[in-house]
């Protein structure tokens, strides 16, 4: 299993399926089945019974988890990079770095 580069709150575009090209941020992640539900991204109909939030019931659309390797980290707003890790000399812990120009991401 590898490791998760990703994190909650990160804004990521799809590379591949049918949600192919659309971004947004990572509402939460499954660490066990490596996937993401992505805000506004690949939504799915779900029907609910009435209850206290919804008191009619019906039909909901709901963001689907898409798998983590369809989605890559998107820098700045503008262009997906590949993310790598590297060990910080100032703090001395591990930091996330894009694969591209090398610098750190937030």
């Amino acid at each position: 299993m590898s490791k998760i580069k990703l994190k909650k709150g990160d804004t990521v575009k799809v590379i591949s399926g049918e949600a192919r090209g659309s971004q947004g941020k990572i509402v939460s992640i499954d660490t066990k089945k490596m996937r993401a539900i992505v805000e506004g991204v690949n939504m799915v109909s779900k029907s609910e019974k009435p209850n206290a939030k919804n008191t009619n019931g019906g039909i909901v659309k709901k963001e689907g988890s898409i798998h983590i390797s369809n989605l890559m980290f998107v820098d700045g707003g503008k262009t997906s990079v590949r993310l790598g890790k590297k060990l910080d000399e100032k703090t001395g812990k591990m930091i996330r770095i894009s694969r591209k120009t090398k610098e750190a991401v937030k």
